[in-house]
């Protein structure tokens, strides 16, 4: 099963289309921007505690037939998080003293 490739940040709504570099998830894909995750969530993804890695970048050409962008598109529906700001940060101060493999 290919990753969903979500297409915005959770936490600031921002545009991380396929290709963007600065994307990040955690094991339940839960996605957001490298700033997001550096300034705001301390490598705390707000959803599950866990930390967070740069998302794979899925091939626009299909090296191998069917695995592509192009025949495993991207989803199009935007995620938003369902924690106030205030449960967040106190969530993320809360773990982020505790490294991801250790969380």
């Amino acid at each position: 099963m290919a990753l969903e490739l979500r297409p915005n940040c959770e936490y600031c709504d921002r545009d991380l289309p396929p290709h963007a570099e600065d994307a990040r998830i955690c094991t339940y894909e839960c996605t957001f921007c490298a700033r997001c995750v550096d300034q705001h969530l301390r490598n705390v993804c707000p959803n599950c505690g866990g930390g967070f890695q740069p998302r794979p970048i899925r091939p626009k050409t299909a090296w191998r037939p069917g695995l592509s962008l192009a025949q495993r598109p991207a989803s199009t529906q935007r995620i938003a998080l369902s924690y106030a700001h205030s449960d967040i940060i106190a969530f993320t101060e809360r773990l982020s003293h505790i490294p991801p493999a250790s969380r």
